[in-house]
């Protein structure tokens, strides 16, 4: 199971999205509630920040609201740490009686959560809420399995291309509008600067690959009839990990240092001066402008395959979900749609950085922040999601794609072996998962 890491935390070392959670809540038997009960106490999980007390004020806002609304409803918001989710969560799922009635939850863990049973389908909610329509696809995705809703949207993030402006002044360089251009002015820049990276690259960032592989045409995996099948070697996809795997090497991120390194540690080498360039997220901000970097660089979208085009990014995020087992479903909807509708989604982005999910208020908010508007560009080129099977959580796991990459980049194995027993790999996952 994963998760998006959070602007709000002042270090990259908290890039949640590098946070692997090693098992989800096996299926469970039925457990819908057999009442809604219009009042009582709503009990909320919600994840706990590194600086949590800017998410609380916007909570409690959003809680003294619902309750002025809802005459004989109280609330009890609990933060829970990030390292023991999912074991909060199977618990959850297995004993209803001792249950939230909602949840946050990364949004790579739909598909496996509502496998597991512990979701409430909440389509027909959100289909006729006002607010819904202007909701970003990619995010509305990330709710959705087999055409059922299961939750909103709390906040979405995305990656782009940091650089260092000096460097690229001293060399006479200019930001590059195309993949091949990326990886050129990476080793040319290496070539100028040996001490440091062209572009810090890393065999366990999966979502700083990703890019490469949707730039060239090519899919982690297609659906079909309701189930998956891996696509990760096909031609396509070969020419992605290809491209990726290029940035390994002497000339750019030697493998030794950068076949292990992960998508913090390719943060904190740009932020600590050590890279010129480096593919980070919005919640990456704060953690360059903690760095040496501060006031020497600029953000654009990672380029794609043609010039002036976006690189396909990866999509993530976290959304605010009901529990199949609320004995308060009525009351715990409306609870979720204050939680994360565009007034508290703009007071989040002020308190915490999280983009919101919303078009409209995303574009309000890129308009006040210059640092969000390469962004926003890029979610409106159009960002990817990962397949929304539970056999996902299973491959992320058990480190399949970024052992691809380390195969590739030490030497051990070419790209149509690594990708062809990856492929073979992801497709015993989503087998299993149906």
């Amino acid at each position: 199971m994963k998760l998006i890491a959070r602007i709000a935390a002042p270090s990259a070392a908290l890039v949640l999205a590098g946070l692997t959670a090693t098992a989800c809540a096996p299926q469970t038997s039925d457990n819908s509630a057999k009442k809604d009960d219009k009042s009582g106490t709503l009990r909320v999980w919600l994840f706990q920040e590194v600086n949590n007390k800017p998410k609380e004020q916007v909570v409690d806002a959003a809680v003294a609201a619902f309750r002025k609304a809802h005459k004989g409803a109280e609330v009890e918001v609990e933060y829970i740490p990030v390292e023991t989710r999912a074991q909060r969560v199977k618990a959850a799922f297995n004993d209803p009686k001792s249950a939230p009635d909602l949840i946050e939850y990364g949004n790579t863990d739909t598909a496996g959560y509502v496998k597991d049973g512990g979701l409430a389908d909440v389509g027909e909610e959100f289909t006729a809420w006002d607010e819904a329509k202007d909701t970003d696809p990619t995010a509305k995705q990330s709710v959705t399995v087999d055409g059922k809703i299961y939750g909103a949207p709390l906040f979405v993030g995305v990656r782009a291309l940091y650089y260092r402006t000096d460097v690229f002044k001293e060399l006479g360089i200019a930001a590059p509008k195309t993949q091949d251009e990326l990886i050129a002015t990476a080793k040319k820049i290496h070539k100028a600067k040996p001490e440091l990276y062209g572009l810090a690259v890393g065999g366990a960032y999966t979502y700083g690959a990703m890019p490469f592989i949707w730039a060239q045409g090519g899919e982690l995996a297609q659906e079909s009839g309701g189930s998956y099948k891996a696509a990760i070697n096909s031609p396509a996809a070969q020419k992605g990990i290809t491209a990726y795997t290029s940035l390994f090497g002497d000339d750019n991120c030697p493998a030794a240092k950068c076949a292990s390194m992960g998508g913090n540690a390719t943060v904190t080498a740009f932020a600590s001066g050590k890279a010129a360039m480096a593919i980070g997220g919005d919640f990456s901000h704060q953690a360059v402008e903690a760095g040496a970097v501060k006031g020497k660089y600029a953000v654009v979208p990672l380029p794609g395959r043609e010039a002036g085009s976006i690189a396909p990014a990866f999509a993530g995020g976290n959304n605010i979900g009901v529990l199949k087992s609320s004995s308060h479903r009525t009351l715990a909807v409306d609870l979720m749609k204050q939680f994360t509708g565009k007034e508290t989604q703009r007071k989040l982005f002020d308190a915490m950085g999280f983009l919101p999910t919303y078009t409209d208020v995303r574009a309000e908010v890129a308009k006040k922040e210059p640092f969000v508007e390469p962004f926003v560009r890029t979610l409106g080129a159009g960002a990817k999601f990962v397949p929304a099977s539970s056999g996902w959580g299973q491959i992320d796991a058990s480190l399949v794609l970024p052992t691809m990459f380390q195969e590739i980049v030490s030497g051990k194995k070419d790209v149509a072996a690594a990708s062809g027993d990856a492929a073979k790999k992801m497709d015993t996952a989503f087998a299993a998962a149906g």
